[in-house]
């Protein structure tokens, strides 16, 4: 395990000036995995997802919400996890994939899913 250090809160770029309201959070851990989704068709803005187990057992994911846009926040925050939240129709399920923790789908899931 490593010393882990990430930063939670609000941070904006207005007028070329990057004003933070960040605050560090250190722990002991490893990065398990993590995905990328981009919320818009250029690219520009986004939502980051990483995985991480502490020292002492737990699941955290760090969620990143960032834009690229002058005058549009990038936001962070920690939320502790269980297992099913990474599985099949968890609130992380894709995330739970890109670490390999989530189960297949069965068939009657899968055929209940409306298509991309």
């Amino acid at each position: 395990m490593e010393t882990i250090t990430l930063h939670i809160g609000r941070s904006v770029i207005v007028d070329g000036r990057q004003q933070d309201n960040l605050r560090p959070v250190q722990f002991e851990g490893e990065l398990i995995g993590s995905r990328r989704e981009f919320t818009d068709e250029r690219g520009t803005r986004g939502v980051d997802q990483s995985l991480y187990r502490t020292a002492d057992g737990r699941l955290i994911v760090y969620v990143e919400n960032w834009s690229r846009w002058q005058g549009e926040p990038t936001t962070s925050k920690l939320v502790q996890v269980q297992p099913a939240d990474l599985d099949a129709g968890g609130p992380y399920e894709l995330l739970g994939r890109a670490c390999g923790m989530a189960r297949a789908l069965s068939l009657d899931e899968a055929l209940g899913e409306e298509a991309p």
